[in-house]
């Protein structure tokens, strides 16, 4: 199957530039609205779901202490839904504890061990970060590595056809080099960081003259007070908000920031903005920012959403969150600090999408994997902890 990667772009901003007032949601409805996904998706009721997210939200502080607790030979800490939902400790050989039920915010909280870990997460991030320059040149068609949450070692990606070895052999060989296990996943893709594409409603011209549709994100402040919002640092400099009923406000730049783990450009213009996000497909609909979780507060099998202009309202599972883009998509080398999110749900239009848990929030979408009929494979996000100097994500008071 053949897929093409390309960045996503969406649509979000802040009341103040609306042309009518949405419908808008308590915390409550907001995970409540999550719920309801989460129930389609693994075939359970709504309540099921609901306290489900309402574990995987609790379990946060559960997933520290057992960081702690196993750091000398932890490998991941992921969250599994089938048969039924727990933590899932991953180490590495040796003693194997015994599962228990802990507890956090008066839910119970299962947690299952598994000692056949490869290594170490850390010993997996440090080998990622010295072998990412020379990951290229072993494998022809590279398209980006991660940590694997399931091996303790590394996943990497391939385009399908530029090896003439089969994937068992590119594995034995990096395995040999590594010291790791490798799991090699073939996507006949390339990722290309192109300005922003699809359905936005904020406007500039590239350095070219040509005008692009962009996308904005969360509403950031600064340590100064100075309010701002977000989108791709590979957007136009400039850009104009044009609203629904034909309004324009121009949104100045504030400042771009486009390497390593960065995607992010800051602007002005959006007047006294508050903490909100789109909640549905049409914009009639919006869910208050009450709080954001950083990337080590993430695990792999999360429950997460995004509003997209194209995808409109989605959610998914995260499967990476220790993910390095290729080549030059950040300026340079990428860092292996992105996190990943299953398909089906992304499409082209979804660049800058807020992604959150009803009210919490997550990241920024950069990135995606379609396939030729306009599938999603993958998305990566760049989470709200790497928002550049003293910028934060403006939260409801």
């Amino acid at each position: 199957m053949r897929f093409q990667l390309a960045l996503l772009a969406y649509l979000f901003a802040a009341t103040p530039v609306l042309a009518a007032d949405p419908v808008r949601l308590t915390p409550e409805q907001a995970l409540a609205s999550d719920a309801e996904r989460y129930a389609k998706n693994f075939g359970v009721t709504a309540e099921e779901a609901q306290r489900r997210l309402d574990q995987q939200r609790a379990s946060i502080v559960v997933s520290d202490a057992l960081r702690v607790r196993y750091r000398d030979r932890l490998a991941s800490i992921s969250v599994a839904h089938r048969p039924d939902w727990h933590l899932l400790v991953r180490l590495t050989p040796g003693e194997l504890p015994s599962d228990r039920i802990e507890k956090a915010n008066g839910l119970p909280i299962p947690v299952r061990y598994s000692v056949e870990a490869a290594t170490t997460r850390i010993n997996a991030l440090g080998l990622l970060d010295r072998f990412r320059y020379l990951l290229p040149q072993l494998i022809p068609g590279y398209r980006g590595a991660g940590v694997d949450p399931v091996t303790g070692g590394l996943v990497v990606m391939q385009r399908p056809g530029s090896d003439s070895r089969s994937a068992d052999q590119v594995e034995t060989l990096l395995a040999a080099r590594l010291g790791l296990p490798v799991r090699v996943r073939r996507l006949d893709a390339v990722l290309v960081d192109s300005a922003a594409i699809g359905g936005g409603r904020v406007e500039g011209p590239n350095a070219e003259g040509r005008r692009f549709r962009c996308t904005t994100g969360f509403v950031v402040r600064n340590g100064e007070g100075q309010v701002g919002i977000t989108t791709a640092a590979h957007c136009p400099d400039t850009l104009t908000w044009r609203a629904p009923d034909g309004e324009e406000r121009l949104l100045p730049m504030l400042g771009a920031w486009g390497a390593a783990q960065n995607d992010i450009q800051i602007h002005g213009g959006v007047g006294p903005a508050e903490p909100l996000v789109f909640s549905n497909r049409d914009k009639t609909e919006v869910r208050p920012v009450t709080g954001w979780a950083t990337r080590p507060m993430t695990r792999p099998g999360d429950w997460l959403c995004l509003r997209g202009e194209s995808s409109g309202y989605a959610c998914s599972e995260v499967e990476l969150t220790d993910f390095a883009p290729p080549g030059d998509l950040c300026g340079g080398l990428c860092t292996s600090s992105w996190v990943t999110m299953r398909g089906p749900e992304c499409r082209r239009g979804d660049s800058g999408a807020p992604i959150f848990l009803g009210s919490v929030a997550y990241g920024t979408l950069k990135g995606g994997a379609y396939t030729a009929s306009g599938g999603c494979a993958f998305s990566y996000y760049q989470s709200v902890d790497y928002l550049p100097g003293d910028w934060r994500v403006l939260t409801v008071k």
